[in-house]
């Protein structure tokens, strides 16, 4: 297995943040939900943090702030997930990826990919 670099996980979150801000329709869906989202690699020294705030997505270095969720697993799962490569549902089926916050939260970031990279 590879292991993706940090930049690159900084990378294939600036294309999510890149899709999600293209997305007029999702921006106005999620103007009243505002959350942290911690963005962690579990087999390198790599951690971001997304902010959405009124419907924006900021992207940050490091661990900022208490997240509602949590995103958890290898950086190459990690990067190929936030390009788009892959989706998350084997990783997180196969216990690879790991989603820590409340349901309604884990089901609208995963309406949100879907959104950004379709099926």
């Amino acid at each position: 297995m590879t292991l993706a670099t940090h930049e690159e996980i900084t990378e294939s979150l600036e294309a999510f943040q890149e899709g999600y801000q293209g997305n007029k329709q999702l921006k106005s869906m999620n103007r009243d939900w505002d959350r942290t989202v911690l963005v962690l690699a579990n087999d390198i020294d790599s951690a971001h943090t997304m902010v959405l705030k009124d419907g924006e997505l900021s992207l940050r270095q490091g661990r900022q702030g208490e997240p509602e969720l949590s995103v958890i697993s290898d950086s190459d799962t990690l990067s190929a997930m936030f390009f788009g490569d892959i989706t998350p549902t084997e990783p997180y089926l196969d216990g690879t990826l790991k989603i820590l916050g409340s349901e309604d939260d884990v089901t609208r970031l995963d309406f949100i990919s879907l959104l950004i990279w379709g099926e």
